[in-house]
Parts: C-alpha cells; sequence; structure tokens
C-alpha cells in the first residue's frame, strides 16, 4: 500500500479504480443523467485543483515569500510555483471546459450566458468563472513566466511583473467567492 501512496500518480490510479469499483456497485447503466452527472463531476474535480491551488497561492505561497531567505527562495521560483502553475493553467481550462459541457448536456447555457430569468446565477458564476480564466492565461501566466525567469528580462521588468501576477490572482480569489456562491445557489435562487 505504501508503495502506490509513496507515489502521486499510481496513488491517482488507486483512486480511479476506486471510483469505477463504486460506479459498478451503485449504476447499472448509463444514460443522460449519468452522463450529467458524470460532466458534473469532473467539473467540480477540476474546479477543486484550480480553486484549491488559487487560495493555496493567496493564503501561502504569497503571504510567506517575503519570509522566505534569499538562498531558499529559488526552490519555489524554479520547482515549485511552475510545477503549481501548470496545474492551475490546465485546471482552470479544465474547469472551463466541463462547465461549459454541462451548460449544453442540462439544457441551460444559452439562457444563463444571456442572464435569464432562471439561469441568472449560474450564468454570472459562468461569467465570472470565464473571466478568471481568462485572467489565468493572460493576465497572472505571461507574468509569472517573467516574474520566474521563464522569459528572460530585466530586475525591474521581473518586479513589476511579479506585482501585476500577484494582482490578477487577487483579484481571481476575490471572484471566486461570489463565483462559488452562484455555482452553488443556483438550486436554491435560479
Amino acid at each position: 500500500m505504501a508503495k502506490i501512496l509513496e507515489n502521486l500518480y499510481r496513488a491517482l490510479g488507486a483512486g480511479i479504480v476506486l471510483t469505477v469499483v463504486v460506479f459498478l456497485l451503485l449504476h447499472r447503466s448509463v444514460d443522460q443523467v449519468f452522463i450529467a452527472f458524470f460532466v458534473r463531476w469532473l467539473h467540480v474535480l477540476s474546479g477543486i485543483l484550480w480553486i484549491g491551488l488559487l487560495w493555496y497561492f493567496n493564503f501561502v505561497q504569497i503571504p510567506t515569500m517575503p519570509k522566505i531567505p534569499a538562498e531558499l527562495k529559488p526552490a519555489v521560483g524554479k520547482f515549485i510555483a511552475p510545477e503549481a502553475l501548470f496545474w492551475f493553467r490546465w485546471a482552470a481550462v479544465a474547469t472551463v471546459v466541463t462547465g461549459l459541457v454541462l451548460s449544453v448536456l442540462n439544457g441551460y447555457g444559452h439562457n444563463a450566458f444571456m442572464l435569464k430569468e432562471g439561469s441568472r446565477t449560474i450564468g454570472i458564476g459562468m461569467w465570472l468563472g470565464l473571466f478568471m480564466a481568462a485572467n489565468v492565461w493572460f493576465i497572472i501566466w505571461p507574468n509569472q513566466k517573467k516574474a520566474l525567469g521563464i522569459v528572460p528580462t530585466d530586475d525591474a521588468s521581473k518586479a513589476a511583473a511579479a506585482r501585476v501576477a500577484m494582482l490578477g490572482s487577487r483579484t481571481n480569489f476575490v471572484l471566486s467567492l461570489p463565483m462559488l456562491y452562484c455555482m452553488v445557489a443556483q438550486q436554491n435562487v435560479g
């Protein structure tokens, strides 16, 4: 068991196998309702990864970086942050794609985008999520590449990019609260 748990991808595989076992125990057929449920499950999983990393950056990494001794900062900047940002970017894509597919499967996509009565709450959540994903790819990531030295730039540009990336991340953190509210509240307020 330790051999499985010591490796992230083996542990992930074990979780998938257990999920398949639970599926086989609970479901006898795959129909439209199940497919919509399954896409919702994927949407929640990818959303947990995306927003979890967003909150990690805002609650842990950003406040802790100024306290880290200079000789230890390269460990974060060269190894931890680029890996976390990889998962952060692609979890944003997965969350948006699964959310859009889910909105189509459940028949509310158009109404939600138009903020029509009955789908307004989820629509606001969708627009916030889309804005946040665009912020990840077009503001945060390009600036993080400069700040982390992935893209060569001078020290002044690096510092400016780090600030823009932090403000973009903090903006997404702020928007994540009403976005999550809208996603959960739709069933109760419409």
